[in-house]
């Protein structure tokens, strides 16, 4: 009851599952990936539980493994057929694997940036929204975790609910 009380109090927010709402609705959290299939919108990394929280887990595939092979393989042609990109591409490595708890709600610029010319083309953007969009990618950059810990990522759910607001408060 101590560690409920410390943690209501102090951290409330994260102790509550970090729950973004909108208009009163909860919307998604900033701790757990959730998909986004359409293509006016960021992708998410691939998750082995389809971003159910029970279970959440890995495949637990050995790097060896054919089925793990043929996952990767299959994420990358997708990823790049998706984004319209050249087939000598690198793609950032969240976007073929999944993550440890199955539930990362994080990406790499590098990915969101992989990802810009589709989202722009299918919500056609001009160049200012472009240019917005591109500042947003920047802006919502997170450095690693005590700045040694991890990579730079970004939080796909932010990303996207800042790419609908560009969408709707855009004047030319």
């Amino acid at each position: 009851m101590i560690v409920t009380g410390v943690g209501q109090v102090l951290f409330h927010d994260k102790a509550n599952g970090s729950i973004l709402k909108q208009d009163g609705k909860a919307i998604g959290s900033l701790l757990i990936g959730q998909q986004f299939e359409s293509v006016k919108y960021f992708s998410s990394r691939p998750s082995t539980t389809n971003y159910q929280t029970l279970p959440s887990g890995a495949s637990n595939y050995g790097i060896t493994n054919k089925k793990l092979f043929n996952l990767v393989t299959e994420r990358k042609s997708q990823f790049l057929a998706v984004n319209q990109l050249d087939e000598q591409t690198i793609v950032p490595s969240e976007m073929l694997f999944a993550s440890g708890s199955g539930l990362d709600p994080h990406i790499s610029p590098k990915a969101a940036l992989l990802q810009v010319d589709r989202i722009v083309k299918s919500r056609q953007f001009d160049y200012n929204q472009k240019q917005l969009l591109l500042q947003s990618i920047s802006e919502l950059t997170q450095l690693p975790q005590f700045l040694i810990l991890g990579d730079q990522r970004i939080n796909v759910l932010l990303l996207n609910l800042k790419l609908d607001e560009i969408n709707k408060n855009y004047k030319p």
